[in-house]
């Protein structure tokens, strides 16, 4: 049996540690937070993702903490509103199953399935050592073991990454943006199942109504607003304030609460892309081998697929890590570089205010070519499909 640590108990480390249990596996999760967390902003789920929640048993489970987003409504950055579009009949035509679901509640799901699996919050593989047959890994609570193998699955700003590969074998490819991503509770402008965009020069505000009770928002600005990044909650909010006191529409009301809001995410908008997912006895999965950009909303089916296959490749290949990991990324690096490269030409017009203006105001009839509309429904663009194999 053989043992593999992974890093990160996001959607692709659990899903992951899910799948090599069934095998026979032996996973161990490590995970720097103290606990788990759940909430984050909503993502779009459809196809091979949701064929491999069913096979874990999970995708009832999973719709009934969806929601089905049926209208979309842009407006300028004074509050004019630019078009009214309902998306309900255009994704019923072109997915079988297409669920937007918060992020965390996708890994929360799956975390939830991974009961009995040695899980160990507050800590984190510092160093790595490999040797003949073995790796041995160096943690964050001054104890060392030994692995058959290591798996990265920490995110964009991977430490795994960082420590086994060298910065010439990765590439960053920065998007100018930065986003902050919150939620408010008991939120006046309430729409249900409504999405809302208002666009202006350098910066973008949108809101998602859960419930009654929760109004999920996001804020893009462009990186040349954001002179150093904020690294706790009152620089976040400080920015936000600053970025956004002249803009327009519900932004004053948004901005108004923020004293109220207990967590931010801010990061940066940006793709990793790699010529090789592994090296030697470690792999990388999820955003820290081939992050798509949050903007292009296609994160998390990444991440179910990648550690999917990867469990799958090592039960073909009897743990033969080398056979293993060249079959995994031989099934799914060409497709996943392809949908990141479309989705960079993609966002990279969307996230023009120029463009996103002009598309406004003839959005009703020109919705399958509209980029900024296109993480909802798809526009044809992401739906090269990515092979599901059977394992078992």
């Amino acid at each position: 049996m053989k043992k593999i640590a992974i890093n990160g108990t996001g959607i692709a480390g659990t899903t992951l540690a899910w799948w090599l249990r069934e095998y026979g596996f032996q996973p161990t999760l490590f995970e720097k937070a103290p606990e788990f967390r759940a909430g984050g902003y909503l993502v779009d789920f459809w196809g091979p993702a949701c064929e491999i929640m069913k096979k874990m048993g999970l995708f009832e489970q999973l719709k009934t903490k969806s929601y089905q987003i049926k209208n979309i409504h842009c407006f300028d950055e004074n509050g004019r509103r630019s078009s009214k579009v309902n998306i309900s009949s255009l994704i019923t035509d072109n997915y079988d199953e297409f669920l937007s679901v918060k992020r965390g509640d996708i890994a929360e799901t799956i975390y939830k399935a991974c009961e009995g699996i040695d899980i160990r919050f507050g800590t984190s593989i510092e160093k790595i050592e490999e040797k003949d047959k073995t790796i041995t890994a160096h943690l964050s609570n001054g104890t060392k073991e030994n692995f058959d193998l290591v798996i990265g699955a920490d995110g964009l700003h991977s430490h795994i990454r960082n420590i086994a590969f060298d910065k010439s074998e990765y590439q960053e490819y920065d998007l100018d943006k930065y986003v902050a991503a919150l939620s408010l509770k008991s939120y006046d402008h309430y729409e249900k199942y409504t999405y809302a965009l208002s666009v202006g020069e350098k910066r973008q505000v949108a809101r998602v109504c859960l419930d009654q009770d929760e109004t999920l928002i996001m804020f893009t600005l462009d990186a040349d607003l954001v002179k150093q990044f904020p690294a706790t909650l009152e620089q976040k909010k400080e920015l936000l304030q600053k970025s956004f006191n002249n803009f327009g529409w519900e932004t004053p009301d948004i901005l108004n609460k923020l004293d109220d809001v207990e967590e931010i995410y801010f990061d940066k908008v940006s793709q990793i892309r790699m010529d090789t997912w592994h090296k030697g006895r470690v792999a990388l999965v999820g955003d820290s081998a081939a992050c798509p950009s949050i903007l292009m909303g296609l994160g998390s089916i990444f991440a179910i697929v990648e550690a999917y296959v990867l469990a799958g490749e090592l039960h073909k290949a009897k743990g033969d890590h080398n056979i293993a990991f060249d079959q995994w990324q031989h099934r799914l690096k060409d497709i996943i570089a392809r949908k990141q490269k479309v989705g960079l030409t993609n966002l990279s017009v969307a996230a023009s205010d120029e463009i996103v203006k002009k598309y406004l105001s003839t959005i009703t009839v020109k919705i399958s070519s509209t980029p900024v509309i296109s993480k909802f429904i798809g526009a044809g663009i992401f739906k090269d499909p990515i092979e599901v194999p059977e394992y078992k």
